[in-house]
């Protein structure tokens, strides 16, 4: 007999997994907690696994409770999606979002295809510029919402951190030159300085071989062995290697990825609805493998 799983119940599941509590749930689904208690009993019944196990007073998932919310939070985003796609109130309009080219490859595919299948009607209009230039942007109400590098400038929500990592070919050796070639996106650019100053702590000797605004120049001139870059771990790509501490280089900081709001409009159903599909997004990117 087939087994039909509960949406409600995999929404608490779900709050369940984010806070790391039942009693915290109960408050963001608006149930008690001995309702939620029932509701997981339930849900453990239905797959026939263990999904929970106690740490402390928090509420850790199992390795079955893993897998089950990746698929958890699909179902439910298809639910909302279907939902929206047969409102009759379903938003309308346009909404001008910025984005470094780099993040436009990484991230959009996912968030523009999930938010056009929720809000057709929505036309959004992209805009690709340097993290620090579309923080300027959306301080003069020229983009209305904008995905950047949280650079210390601006009212930045920070939504996701990553670690900073030194990356080179997988095929080659250019960190084995006794100067270091470097292939850095142009200034300003947090990354860039975080390498530079790193580099130059340690006493290090270097040259900057290659730089531009173009994250598909940057990745080319280090795909091809010319040089080492300092990439996000979401930027990652086939054919790239990891350098670490036992190679000679320092740690890196944590790179914060943030959205960033117009200045002159704040809040609208819109952006508010935009916003939420880049927060799941980039919560459930995955990271790509790559040798060390």
């Amino acid at each position: 007999m087939s087994v039909t799983l509960d949406l409600d119940q995999l929404r608490t599941f779900i709050a369940i997994a984010e806070t790391g509590s039942f009693t915290r749930a109960a408050d963001i689904v608006f149930k008690t907690q001995s309702a939620v208690s029932m509701q997981m009993r339930r849900l453990e019944e239905r797959i026939g696994k263990p999904i929970f196990m106690r740490d402390g007073r928090a509420s850790r998932l199992t390795e079955d409770g893993e897998r089950l919310l990746g698929y958890a939070r699909r179902m439910i985003r298809l639910s909302d999606e279907t939902i929206a796609a047969f409102d009759e109130t379903e938003l309308s309009g346009s909404i001008r979002l910025g984005t470094p080219d780099d993040y436009a490859e990484r991230f959009l595919p996912g968030v523009l295809a999930r938010f056009s299948r929720s809000n057709p009607r929505v036309e959004v209009s992209v805009i690709c510029e340097q993290s620090l230039d579309l923080i300027n942007l959306a301080r003069a109400g020229e983009l209305d919402l904008a995905i950047v590098t949280n650079c210390g400038e601006g009212a930045v929500e920070v939504i996701r951190r990553e670690p900073l990592l030194w990356v080179t070919s997988a095929q080659h050796a250019p960190e084995d030159e006794e100067v270091l070639p470097l292939a850095l996106y142009k200034a300003p650019c947090l990354w860039r300085a975080a390498a530079i100053d790193s580099l130059t702590e340690t006493g290090r000797k270097f040259r900057i071989l290659y730089q531009s605004s173009n994250s598909t120049a940057v990745s080319a001139a280090v795909s091809a062995g010319l040089a080492v870059t300092a990439l996000a771990e979401s930027a990652l790509r086939p054919g790239m290697r990891v350098l670490g501490e036992n190679d000679g280089f320092p740690r890196l900081p944590m790179c914060e990825i943030g959205i960033v709001r117009s200045w002159n409009r704040q809040s609208s159903p819109i952006i508010d609805a935009l916003a939420e599909h880049i927060v799941s997004s980039l919560d459930n990117i995955s990271v790509p493998s790559v040798a060390a």
